[in-house]
């Protein structure tokens, strides 16, 4: 499973995931979507909450989880909602990294929210 996998440093020689490596990953993050932003292939989910403190809060465990691994992600704060966006910048696309992120986002909010 990607969530039990540990995210490493992405290298800037860094292969991006092929398409049949996102086919065989994405099944495994169902609310995400892969989307092309600035040319770069991305991974999104709006995460919806009950409040603004439930938002910020699975922002701050996403944050924290990111400052471990060294690898962050765009976090959009709103009012009942939280926009999380994953891509590798060193390589401009999406990463094996960028999917394990992905799920443990998902186990983070299932404890958060």
């Amino acid at each position: 499973m990607l969530s039990d996998e540990v995210c490493d440093a992405c290298r800037p020689d860094a292969l991006k995931a092929t398409e049949a490596e996102i086919a065989a990953m994405m099944p495994e993050i169902p609310e995400w979507t892969l989307i092309t932003e600035d040319g770069q292939q991305r991974l999104n989910r709006v995460f919806t909450t009950k409040n603004f403190v439930l938002a910020q809060a699975l922002a701050n465990a996403i944050a924290d989880y990111a400052e471990q691994v060294g690898h962050h992600p765009r976090l959009t704060i709103e009012w009942g909602r939280l926009d999380v966006t994953w891509w590798s910048h060193k390589i401009d696309g999406v990463h094996r990294n960028d999917f394990i992120c992905a799920a443990r986002c998902d186990d983070l909010a299932a404890r958060t929210l």
